[in-house]
């Protein structure tokens, strides 16, 4: 029977990507963890020993607990976090509901740069367009919700990389970057195994907007004019990334549950109402 305090595969699976989701927290143990190196999308992982130290860290927030069964772990975990003043609730059946369920997870190996509990960080080019404002999104939302990221001169990507340990992205010759005719954000979802459809949905339009092939779907002539006003106008890369992360949010939520909705102007009264 399903815990009071806990929250179901299905509802976890439609939050997950949004702003508005919780935070999500993997506890399993070290043994169970490094025998499943695997992730809940937008999860971290943290050790439930410690909990004691770490729960005060997300008082006022809403958080769900995940082991490998949605036991002892998980809803030891959620009590402290609730003891502690957070929102707390365990994902029932655990990691292997998730998997049973035949949803994505993200290969822990794939993450670069970073232990479980996150912190990546990340360097591209300045002035960014459109890979390199939707693949901070996509990180943020579904891989390390605590990445950061450098906007850097060009040609001192690499070196900013090698000298602050961060990972490359969107520029020639480094692993996460354009592939045959895909762009940097199809690497990336294909790379930490995103298999949402909405998720596939996005990534073709992206791919038709940052390769100017605008005729993959009628949304990427929309998404290049967006991008490009936003390039325009914000002259802080960083403030242009988060007022794109709302762009990218809309057109995943769109995807997602809006694709067969249309909109038609119907005027409610006089000469315009029609029958």
């Amino acid at each position: 029977m399903a815990s009071f305090n806990s929250i179901s595969i299905e509802k976890l699976a439609r939050l997950v990507g949004t702003p508005k989701g919780p935070v999500i927290i993997d506890v399993r143990d070290d043994d169970d963890f490094s025998a499943d190196p695997h992730l809940v999308p937008g999860s971290f992982h943290r050790t439930h020993a410690d909990v004691r130290q770490w729960a005060q860290q997300y008082k006022g927030h809403w958080v769900v607990a995940l082991c490998k069964h949605g036991g002892k772990l998980s809803e030891g975990v959620a009590g402290w976090l609730r003891n502690a003043g957070a929102t707390a609730e365990i994902l029932e059946g655990g990691i292997e509901a998730w998997r049973a369920a035949g949803l994505p997870l993200v290969p822990v190996a794939s993450l670069p740069n970073a232990d479980p509990s996150g912190g990546s960080v990340w360097v591209t080019r300045s002035r960014p367009k459109i890979d390199r404002i939707a693949c901070p999104w996509l990180i943020r939302r579904f891989v390390d919700p605590h990445a950061n990221f450098l906007y850097v001169t060009p040609a001192e990507v690499e070196m900013v990389g090698e000298r602050f340990g961060a990972t490359p992205f969107d520029i020639e010759g480094v692993f996460w970057s354009h592939r045959d005719m895909d762009c940097t954000f199809d690497t990336m979802v294909k790379e930490f195994r995103l298999s949402f459809p909405a998720l596939e949905h996005v990534a073709r339009i992206v791919r038709g907007a940052d390769t100017d092939r605008l005729d993959l779907d009628p949304r990427a002539a929309g998404l290049l004019a967006f991008s490009l006003g936003l390039s325009r106008m914000y002259a802080d890369d960083l403030e242009q990334l988060e007022a794109g992360m709302t762009l990218y949010d809309a057109l995943y939520r769109w995807a997602r549950d809006a694709t067969q909705e249309k909109h038609d102007w119907v005027s409610h009264g006089g000469k315009g109402k029609r029958t």
